[in-house]
């Protein structure tokens, strides 16, 4: 009888276990497969079972290509398994190919004489998924903001970073969800950053990977009005829950679509941004508006300068800039009082009535 082992933490059982079990059953008689044990999950990954340990193990065992099933307690990291092997001194011990300790697993089967086995990673007939993956998106949420960004963008981008400067944003409702998006795509509200979270992903790790900034994930992550230090990761300085702004703000497109990573290079006038953002700053802290809207017609006019269409205005508007990076998608505009705000999402086909959004406690 040619015995086979695997081990792993087969914390939630998916499909693609079930077919690395059938793959590993065609090459011998008996197939033992150990999981981790609590434990050692709290030890190596830091983090609790999906599900008891009785449970998996139960669901496992239920498997017909499965023989037995071991728990690994072993507190050797990527070796909680060495207990069983020794004792069942297996002919072959197969990993798939990404195996993370394969170099450990290899080393101790040259030591007692066991044979090692990569199985290449066999496309299924549909989409992969792990643990993780399947972790992520349980605890990904149903719905997300996205935001609006009043002064100081740009110095999120770890390239353009500055000491002292500040990212001055809001989040905003209605919000969004992957089954209801009520904006238009690729407009400057960061809408990728919430496609990140709203999938499970890490927001602020997604958009630095795009060579972009990390304000949009991180503002509708903590919702609110946000006063952000500008660096390499986001650290807030300053958070408001945004009634200054209460039935004060529309978004009006552009009929452009916005692209970020594209105009990232562009030559802009960072010394302007940072005094832009020091003024946001300041107004959040007194609940200024109108330094606020001082702080928006700063960013606007840094916009125009790089190259910008002027934007459609009214007289009743305290200031308006481009939302994001600008370069088209959504133009914020804020006033003095509710009525002016609805009048104008009234006359203008293309404008939306926002309010800023923070997230219950």
């Amino acid at each position: 009888m040619k015995k086979i082992f695997v081990s792993g933490c087969y914390d939630i059982l998916h499909a693609g276990h079930v077919q690395f079990f059938t793959e590993c059953k065609t090459l011998g008689d008996h197939l033992t497969v150990c999981f981790a044990s609590d434990d050692v999950l709290w030890a190596h990954k830091n983090r609790r079972s999906s599900i008891p340990q009785e449970h998996k193990r139960a669901l496992i065992q239920s498997l017909e290509m499965v023989d037995d099933v071991v728990m690994g307690e072993n507190m050797e990291i990527g070796l909680d398994f060495k207990d069983h092997f020794l004792r069942i001194k297996p002919d072959i011990l197969v990993v798939t190919e990404d195996d993370k300790y394969g170099e450990l697993k290899r080393a101790l089967c040259v030591e007692h004489g066991v044979e090692y086995h990569v199985l290449p990673k066999t496309p299924p007939k549909f989409k992969p998924v792990s643990t993780t993956g399947i972790v992520k998106w349980i605890r990904a949420p149903k719905e997300a903001p996205l935001r609006v960004d009043f002064a100081g963008g740009w110095l999120d981008v770890p390239r353009f970073a500055r000491d002292g400067g500040f990212i001055v944003n809001c989040a905003i409702s209605p919000l969004v969800s992957l089954n209801c998006w009520d904006y238009e795509k690729r407009s400057g509200l960061g809408g990728s950053g919430a496609w990140a979270i709203l999938n499970g992903e890490d927001g602020v790790l997604s958009e630095l990977n795009l060579g972009v900034g990390w304000q949009d994930p991180a503002i509708i992550q903590e919702t609110g009005i946000c006063v952000w230090q500008s660096g390499l990761h986001p650290v807030l300085h300053l958070k408001r829950n945004g009634s200054m702004l209460k039935g004060l703000m529309a978004i009006n497109y552009t009929n452009q679509e916005h692209d970020t990573p594209d105009i990232a290079e562009k030559d802009r006038d960072y010394d302007a941004i940072y005094l832009a953002g020091r003024v946001a700053s300041e107004a959040v802290l007194n609940e200024d508006i109108d330094k606020l809207a001082d702080a928006i017609r700063m960013s606007y006019q840094l916009q125009i300068d790089e190259g910008m269409e002027p934007l459609i205005e009214s007289e009743k508007c305290l200031a308006c800039k481009y939302c994001g990076g600008g370069w088209g998608g959504y133009a914020l505009y804020i006033f003095s009082r509710s009525g002016q705000r609805d009048n104008f999402v009234d006359t203008h086909p293309h404008a939306k009535a926002i309010e800023p959004y923070i997230k219950p406690l």
